[in-house]
């Protein structure tokens, strides 16, 4: 129902030519627009998970309408810096990705390249080096797959009762049991691969052909390192995707993600984003001591002038967002209505 009042009110708006009056303001010309993607579907992610993986084609419809509606798409740093100094172009807008799953190679930067459009890779990098998919993502696909079936008892990776798999309730609760004992043995990550493996024989999935088309699976370094080259930013995840509360472990996080990423790329990344959008402002100080410039979150809105460089909004674009909602946050409606300003774009409707 609410999505439905929106769509009417966007609908309303952009009639009205309240889409065109905030995108040519100096409001919008003085903020920054920074989206946020994770991944691309190779197989059915998107299907599995709308909120963080996207088909390609409508990635391609994304960046058409970037280009079509002649917005300035920036490199991150450059965007920041323009920011700041009250200098940036009309519409101008910010890619970032988060994780640095393999689909940005094999997908995702074949379209930046087609485009002509600069991006930000946050890449996480515990994976990188190992041809393996993560371990509780790739559990939770393959319950997904396989949602229909019966998991029959199997204690040697955790399942101590035959449980069904019908809704999501029910995956839950056996991928909670399967990451449980896995933590509980404390198995290394290649024996945690060991037991997604034997999971697949139980359910009657393929793993090898998992493991062919690399399904959630980040990239290696050879392919951070080319595309590095290529001219793709990579920038600060944390190593292991976590922020723990503990100075000394999130510290760690940040330097040995740091190393990784500066063996890969021989550059010294500045810019961090908060894995699953988790941010605490005790974090604050400890990455300015870390030399971190700035740090994105997953809070929607627009970077302007005063907005925090450590706690940056972003747009995070989803398979469940439509192109009108998508063309809001282009032009700044979005962004207005979301902060509640109802009141000054019915100022702009009227004028």
């Amino acid at each position: 129902m609410r999505k439905r009042i929106r769509g009417n009110l966007l609908r309303a708006l952009k009639a009205a030519g309240v889409f065109d009056r905030v995108r040519d303001s100096r409001w919008r010309q003085s903020r920054l627009l920074i989206l946020c993607y994770h991944s691309l579907a190779i197989d059915e992610e998107n299907l599995w998970r709308p909120a963080l993986y996207l088909a390609p084609s409508r990635l391609r419809e994304r960046f058409e309408m970037l280009q079509q509606g002649g917005y300035h798409v920036l490199p991150l740093g450059e965007g920041l810096e323009r920011l700041r100094k009250d200098d940036l172009a009309p519409c101008s807008v910010v890619l970032t990705f988060d994780d640095g799953t393999f689909d940005f190679h094999k997908l995702t930067y074949p379209l930046l390249k087609e485009y002509g459009f600069p991006a930000t890779v946050y890449q996480t990098t515990h994976y990188c080096s190992r041809r393996m998919p993560i371990y509780s993502l790739i559990c939770s696909y393959m319950l997904w797959k396989r949602r229909e079936a019966v998991l029959s008892t199997t204690p040697s990776i955790g399942i101590v009762r035959d449980m069904r798999l019908v809704t999501p309730e029910d995956r839950q609760t056996a991928l909670s049991q399967i990451v449980a004992f896995a933590d509980r043995e404390q198995l290394s990550t290649e024996q945690k691969n060991g037991l997604a493996a034997e999971l697949a024989r139980r359910l009657g999935v393929d793993y090898d052909e998992l493991l062919r088309r690399r399904i959630l699976q980040l990239m290696a370094p050879e392919e951070i390192a080319e595309l590095a080259a290529a001219g793709i930013s990579f920038e600060l995840h944390t190593h292991r995707h976590r922020t723990p509360r503990d100075r000394n472990l999130f510290e760690r996080e940040i330097q040995d993600n740091r190393d990784a990423l500066e063996a890969i790329t021989k550059t010294s990344p500045t810019h961090f984003c908060y894995p699953n959008g988790d941010y605490d402002l005790m974090f604050l100080p400890w990455l300015a001591e870390q030399g971190v410039v700035s740090a994105t979150t997953c809070d929607p809105g627009l970077a302007s002038m005063r907005s925090q460089l450590l706690l940056l909004p972003r747009f995070i674009d989803t398979t469940a967002q439509t192109a009108l909602e998508f063309e809001s946050w282009l032009t700044g409606v979005g962004a207005l209505l979301s902060a509640g300003a109802n009141a000054r774009l019915r100022n702009l409707a009227r004028s």
